[in-house]
């Protein structure tokens, strides 16, 4: 399995170039793009092949895939990307019945055959409003996996667990459909708060090592190393690599 790093746990941190030569030194192989920096693909690219370096998957809005395939594509061909997943809803755009959750899987069709006409994988991240029972009892995670059979599935392992959802028993029954996971931690209640509970990979309560083990009986080609709102990039980061190379 490839370890990357989603460059969103740097938006703090610019300039990306840098991030990424930074990665380069810790030993990162691959790093993760998001649409904040798709102006400085060129300038990224030239920096993954200076660090020898890849980007094997991308972060891009899903009206982005909706309206602009083409622009995506040159996108993709400058980095090197060969996986897109969308990855997030605005909390007015998350649907509230089983109905809206089937409509948002009908989008990702189409956004899939979009993608795979210019020779992309596609799929989508998940958050934790994805695993909120509606009113009917039905889980949106299942609809959209169910109603858009088509796509792949980046797990977010960290956004599962805060859920209050188990991410094996969803690893064992959808790893066919996981293509990539998020390699993230969550602080003990009430500690690290100051970046929003979240913790770097291995140090917080999520039992990687169980994790790790049911995602090599999966699909996943890719862990993403990301934290959210990290108080010191480098730590993290390191902290991350670190525990990569203990599971």
């Amino acid at each position: 399995m490839l370890l990357s790093l989603q460059l969103f746990s740097a938006k703090n941190y610019t300039p990306y170039t840098d991030v990424i030569t930074q990665l380069g030194a810790i030993g990162y192989p691959a790093a993760e793009g998001f649409f904040d920096m798709f102006d400085e693909a060129a300038a990224i690219r030239a920096k993954l092949d200076a660090a020898g370096m890849t980007m094997p998957t991308l972060h891009v809005p899903i009206d982005m895939c909706e309206n602009d395939a083409e622009g995506i594509a040159k996108i993709a061909a400058t980095l090197g990307v060969k996986t897109v997943y969308a990855p997030w809803l605005s909390p007015e755009e998350r649907p509230s019945d089983a109905a809206g959750w089937v409509a948002l899987a009908e989008r990702l069709a189409t956004c899939h055959a979009a993608m795979a006409g210019h020779g992309l994988a596609f799929g989508w991240h998940n958050h934790d409003f994805e695993f909120f029972a509606l009113p009917d009892g039905q889980i949106p995670m299942e609809i959209l996996l169910r109603s858009a059979p088509m796509i792949e599935w980046e797990a977010d392992i960290a956004w599962i667990v805060r859920s209050g959802t188990d991410p094996i028993d969803w690893i064992t029954r959808h790893g066919q459909r996981i293509t990539a996971a998020h390699f993230k931690d969550l602080a003990p209640a009430g500690e690290k708060l100051d970046e929003d509970g979240w913790a770097d990979a291995g140090t917080g309560t999520l039992d990687w090592p169980a994790i790790y083990a049911a995602l090599k009986t999966s699909c996943c080609a890719v862990l993403v190393a990301e934290h959210d709102n990290p108080s010191d990039f480098a730590r993290f980061a390191k902290a991350a690599h670190a525990t990569f190379a203990t599971l």
